[in-house]
């Protein structure tokens, strides 16, 4: 009678589905793996979703369940297992792998634009590598600023662009498969038999598992959901099973459907940044509709990404700021204007990824950075995935402690190393995740890729490291900074951001060092950043000359 007369509101297993299925694939994953794999992406998809995605998202309920009146989050689990640093270092590795993401999203609203409005790929070739990072740079402010005078935008943004998406995906599967029974099974793909979807297992099939890792990782956001539901363990398990459904049939579909149109013997090296758009005007010229769907996949995409980059730059950065305390995060990063926004916490954000688009400055072309970038969220991305195996080893470790609702794998031994299976698999892809994709392997390019894929994971963990000095410095001075050393050390950073994306522009004579060229602007960069850093950290490290006594 208790439970008749209640007006609680349960989320249903479908509904919870749904919503983990929007946060876990979309048509961009599926192309980004189709270039690195080809056909052979169909097996691998379903060796990771009955493998990978079914426990993982079955772990992560039980972990939201253990941690439900902390409301889920990644961080709570690791400090409720661990204690605060621990939790507090999560939130900031989670927090880190959303700055090459925002990026990424920032930099494809370019690439959205630029096909709704010409239907063309070709202002691609006008803009230089400079002007594409100015861009980009200047859709973070672009976006702050509408977060700041538009309360809403991110759930308007979300509500089209996430609907759109979604339809526009299975639409793409649909018409893809239609035309082929049309079409009398005509493929671009030649030579295609059962035989072409079985993996190479070479070194370059392991180094691209962090990428499809990447593309199915995200089912934690729904974790919060768990206690919501009216019967959770029955009902959770089926919502996770459904989305490995749904989730095998778009990948496996979606991949084969890619096939139809591209030939996986030969894929073009700009697929994973245009290859949506392609298939789009093929799809609508197949049809007799001409560029109709081209330009509504590209509106599509505009508002998708839009959204996405609204969500990344505010609930991220406020997720980081509320749900690390004030034991380790620097006050001046906590503190908000008037209208409730964490302007600060904005411009480090701002900041880290003018630094992300400072690194690919030197990469040949719009198209290599692109590809860089997307590999980089392949490499930090499955990294934070680790926490949620490590928590989930750690309450199974002691089930006692940590008792739950919903529980996956009754045996404690047998989840635990289920649990050490996953952390594993995670690790090593992310590790073998380092080397570069989509460049010629140990050439000039390659090798530089692989510098600064070491050195923003150093930069965006390091980082992490550091604020809790700069809290202590707050509690020892009672600020940070003065406001001169903060005027001193924030023209440093911006001037010297800027230098270098100047001179990365610049097409300066080349040093010869045995098998490959330097170019003489990126060893200029180099000791300008060093010299940058170096006076920083002699301006940071005095006593403040307002410090109380």
């Amino acid at each position: 009678m208790d439970e008749i007369g209640s007006n609680k509101k349960y989320i249903s297993w479908p509904v919870l589905t749904l919503m983990a299925f929007c946060t876990v694939i979309g048509l961009d994953d599926i192309m980004y793996n189709f270039q690195n794999q080809g056909m052979p992406v169909v097996t691998s998809w379903i060796i990771m979703c009955i493998f990978y995605v079914i426990p993982y998202s079955l772990m992560v309920g039980q972990l939201g369940s253990v941690f439900n009146k902390e409301g889920g989050g990644l961080s709570s689990w690791v400090r409720g297992t661990d204690g605060e640093f621990l939790g507090y270092f999560t939130a900031w590795t989670y927090w880190a792998a959303s700055i090459p993401y925002a990026v990424d999203s920032a930099n494809t609203i370019i690439v959205d634009i630029g096909w709704a409005v010409t239907g063309s790929g070709k202002f691609q070739d006008q803009i230089s590598n400079k002007n594409f990072a100015l861009m980009t740079f200047a859709m973070f402010i672009i976006f702050i600023i509408i977060e700041h005078y538009f309360s809403r935008s991110m759930e308007v943004l979300s509500t089209i662009g996430g609907g759109m998406m979604l339809i526009m995906t299975f639409m793409f599967v649909f018409l893809a498969f239609v035309g082929l029974s049309k079409s009398g099974g005509h493929m671009a793909t030649t030579n295609f038999t059962w035989h072409s979807l079985i993996p190479k297992f070479d070194m370059h099939y392991w180094t691209t598992i962090a990428m499809l890792i990447y593309a199915l990782n995200g089912c934690e956001l729904v974790a919060p959901y768990v206690t919501k539901m009216k019967k959770p363990k029955s009902d959770f398990p089926k919502a996770m099973i459904a989305l490995a459904i749904m989730t095998i049939f778009l990948t496996v579909f979606g991949s084969f459907a890619l096939g139809i149109y591209f030939n996986a013997n030969h894929i073009p090296n700009d697929l994973k940044m245009n290859g949506e758009y392609y298939v789009f005007d093929m799809v609508g010229r197949q049809y007799g509709l001409g560029k109709s769907l081209l330009y509504l996949w590209s509106w599509t995409s505009v508002f998708y990404n839009a959204a996405l980059l609204a969500v990344l730059l505010d609930a991220m950065t406020r997720m980081l700021i509320s749900d690390t305390g004030d034991k380790y995060m620097p006050k001046f990063l906590r503190k908000k204007n008037k209208n409730g926004l964490p302007i600060n916490g904005y411009i480090l954000t701002v900041a880290l990824s003018a630094f992300i688009m400072l690194l690919g400055i030197f990469l040949p072309n719009m198209n290599d950075i692109f590809n860089w970038l997307l590999n980089l969220n392949g490499i930090i991305s499955p990294g934070v995935t680790c926490w949620i195996f490590y928590s989930f080893m750690r309450i199974r470790k002691n089930s006692k402690k940590f008792s739950s609702d919903y529980v996956f794998i009754k045996n404690d031994k047998l989840a635990y190393l289920a649990g050490l299976f996953l952390l594993v698999v995670t690790a090593v892809a992310t590790i073998l995740g380092i080397a570069p994709l989509d460049v010629k392997e140990f050439s000039s390019y390659w090798w530089y890729e692989l510098i600064i894929n070491i050195v923003a994971i150093v930069v965006l963990i390091g980082l992490g490291v550091i604020l809790p000095s700069i809290r202590r410095r707050e509690e020892e001075y009672g600020i940070a900074f003065s406001r001169d050393q903060w005027i001193t050390m924030f023209v440093l950073i911006i001037g010297s951001i800027v230098l270098d994306l100047y001179l990365g522009g610049q097409n300066l004579s080349k040093i010869d060092f045995g098998q490959f060229k330097l170019g003489l602007n990126i060893i200029i960069i180099v000791i300008e950043a060093i010299l940058a850093i170096l006076i920083c950290w002699l301006v940071g490290r005095r006593k403040p000359s307002n410090a109380r006594n």
